[in-house]
């Protein structure tokens, strides 16, 4: 502690108060980095467990629309099913590959 008058004393030391915010805030910053990349981590490499039925939707890789697989428009494709909501999408999603 510094004296600069008989009235003004300065502390050296920073207020602890501060450090506990900044250091509660950077934790919950992390908690929320670390969840995010586990989260994406989770989600690879895991097989589907809903078993495929005439019901089951699925996601057009063109127009991002989703449709039941009975209904859908399959194409294979390189050894993996596509679905489609259309015949339009399915001749887009070809072009692309094509292209």
């Amino acid at each position: 502690m510094v004296v600069l008058s008989h009235r003004i004393v300065v502390s050296e030391r920073a207020p602890t108060m501060y450090r506990i915010i900044l250091i509660l805030g950077l934790l919950v910053v992390l908690y929320f980095l670390f969840r995010r990349a586990f989260r994406g981590f989770k989600g690879q490499g895991e097989p589907d467990l809903v078993p495929p039925g005439k019901n089951h939707m699925v996601q057009d890789p063109v127009c991002k629309v989703f449709v039941p697989r009975g209904t859908a428009i399959t194409e294979d494709i390189g050894g993996q099913t596509y679905y489609f909501c259309s015949q339009s999408c399915a001749h887009k999603f070809q072009e692309q590959l094509a292209g």
